[in-house]
């Protein structure tokens, strides 16, 4: 039997250059950036790389396998995690990693309209969750060797601590419009520095 094809966007495309990928994927983030996702056109992006439209077609399919494949290059390339020697340090790094990203003139743009487009594309959804499994679980190695120094309790959530270090910036960049500054990241890395150290990440028994 054979297997179902992949999403177009979820798998590295052969064949081709790397200068063809880079040049569409800047053109999808510009576009999502200038129009949003029901705006997006694959003739437009591919004007907009000045590549030809077979091509993007071909390779991408759809406007989601773009967005789907722009999330993925966005988790490749995003700076690997810190190991500072302690729980705080990791987290502060962390959480100013996302500030950075997040007040970049193009990235929180670009962010803003990926979430946005999640909303009310599932597929863009799952690209999304894909994404921000692969970036938590980067830095999820500081809270086990945390627990391996004796900092946490030895069931602390790993993936529920890095959460809760970039949840109160997102939540800045997406509902109060507050100041997203490196004083805010590393209040939230001692929060759930404190947190964590008090149990309050221990995984609960299903």
């Amino acid at each position: 039997m054979v297997e179902n094809a992949a999403e177009p966007g979820t798998a590295r495309p052969g064949g081709r250059t790397a200068r063809v990928r880079e040049a569409v994927l800047r053109a999808t983030g510009d576009a999502l950036i200038e129009h949003g996702f029901a705006q997006l056109d694959l003739g437009d992006i591919a004007r907009r790389a000045e590549v030809g439209r077979t091509t993007v077609y071909r390779r991408w399919g759809t406007p989601t396998g773009l967005v789907t494949d722009l999330l993925t290059e966005m988790a490749e390339t995003s700076l690997p995690r810190s190991d500072t020697g302690s729980l705080l340090g990791d987290l502060k790094a962390n959480g100013r990693l996302v500030q950075r990203t997040l007040t970049d003139p193009r990235q929180g743009p670009l962010f803003r309209a990926v979430i946005a487009a999640a909303s009310c594309d599932p597929r863009t959804a799952d690209a999304l969750h894909r994404f921000y499994r692969v970036r938590i679980a980067e830095w999820m190695p500081c809270v086990r060797k945390a627990v391996e120094r004796g900092e946490l309790p030895s069931d602390t959530d790993a993936e529920e601590v890095i959460r809760a270090v970039s949840a109160p910036l997102y939540y800045r960049l997406l509902a109060s419009g507050d100041p997203i500054d490196e004083a805010v990241a590393d209040r939230a890395a001692e929060a759930a520095t404190a947190a964590a150290r008090a149990g309050a990440y221990r995984r609960v028994a299903r």
